[in-house]
């Protein structure tokens, strides 16, 4: 045997040896996900059939996972659940995340897609902070001081955060700041506005027409953190004459993927209409 043949025969296998780890990294993080799906822990013949693996390949898995700190078993209940290391680990990316800086693409993208300006807000009281914006590259547009506010009744951003807080926050809000009215067009009526905020969560985003500024149309869509409680807002603003009744169907549509594409990306989830967060 030459020399260069012995080197070639000494290599370990790498393809093969390479390959199954990562069929074991990728069979061990789906064991992880559905742990996680799964806050009171799964039997062992659960996980297995929910991840249609055999139970042998399963328990040695889960106990390479827990050698590492990122499972445990409960050995009461017969359940094995996610451990200490892998909530650290997400608590890092929750800590890391920058939602400004994770909207802005998705801000110029719908001011590509529509022609319009852009905005993100988050709620600070009873009022709405801008801090993003992607201008519209119109003459006429609209556009908004960074740093400045709105109320949360009379901004589309605004109802889009309001919509989905907690009933107790809510009424808190009304009690201490009213309805004042900013246009003839602004929701003043609480039975009204409690009609609206059941309106943007079953539709996935509001509409302010005309409420916050005459002559004004806006769109907004929330976005939520990993409980589903608001986070931030989107929307499109522009003139009435470029975003007239029957555009604002075509517009929300958009700012509500754009905000779902966020969420997701910050590890958030969108929650059902009929679920109000804690």
């Amino acid at each position: 045997m030459t020399e260069g043949r012995r080197r070639t025969a000494g290599r370990p296998a790498t393809g093969k040896s390479s390959g199954g780890h990562s069929q074991s990294l990728v069979r061990g993080l789906n064991l992880l996900e559905r742990l996680a799906g799964s806050p009171g822990g799964l039997a062992l013949s659960e996980i297995a059939e929910q991840s249609e693996l055999a139970p042998s390949t399963t328990h040695r898995l889960l106990q390479a996972l827990q050698s590492q700190g990122y499972v445990t078993q409960d050995n009461e209940l017969g359940v094995w659940k996610i451990d200490v290391k892998t909530f650290r680990i997400g608590n890092s990316f929750l800590e890391a995340r920058d939602f400004v800086g994770t909207s802005r693409p998705f801000l110029r993208r719908l001011t590509n897609q529509t022609g319009e300006t852009a905005n993100l807000g988050v709620r600070e009281g009873s009022t709405a902070v801008f801090l993003a914006q992607s201008e519209s590259p119109q003459m006429m547009r609209m556009i908004t001081r960074l740093g400045s506010r709105a109320p949360l009744h009379a901004s589309g951003v605004g109802k889009a955060l309001m919509a989905w807080l907690p009933d107790d926050e809510l009424e808190r809000i009304l009690e201490e700041r009213g309805l004042a009215r900013v246009t003839n067009n602004t929701l003043h009526d609480p039975v009204a506005l409690r009609e609206s905020m059941a309106q943007i969560r079953e539709q996935g985003y509001a509409c302010d027409r005309e409420e916050h500024a005459v002559g004004l149309h806006c769109v907004a869509a929330c976005i939520h953190d990993e409980h589903g409680t608001p986070l931030a807002a989107i929307s499109v603003s522009g003139p009435v004459a470029r975003i007239p009744e029957a555009r604002l169907l075509e517009l929300g549509e958009l700012v509500r993927d754009a905000a779902s594409d966020i969420t997701a990306q910050l590890g958030g989830r969108v929650p059902a209409p009929d679920e109000i967060p804690a």
